[in-house]
């Protein structure tokens, strides 16, 4: 609970732009942070890249508890997570 709270703290005092990007990894968890990537933050939206249309969906179905979740460690509200595929390399 202190590390929470503490982690906490410092997104909000982070740059508007900058504390869902950084908050990502929190709000999905280490697995799900390795495979994707949080891109941009802006207007309220926060583009997050990840592998493929298979990711896509799946997070685009966990959407509302991620948005929950950053919610709770960040000062301006994220309203939504737009998942977008990665370019193939």
């Amino acid at each position: 609970m202190l590390l929470q709270k503490v982690v906490a703290h410092s997104l909000k005092k982070a740059p508007k732009q900058q504390a869902p990007v950084l908050a990502w990894a929190l709000a999905c968890g280490s697995a799900v942070a390795a495979r994707t990537r949080a891109l941009e933050y802006g207007n309220g939206v926060l583009r997050v890249e990840v592998a493929d249309l298979g990711w896509k969906r799946e997070l685009q179905a966990l959407a509302p508890q991620y948005l929950a979740v950053l919610n709770r460690y960040v000062a301006e509200s994220v309203n939504r997570i737009d998942f977008a595929v990665a370019p193939r390399k």
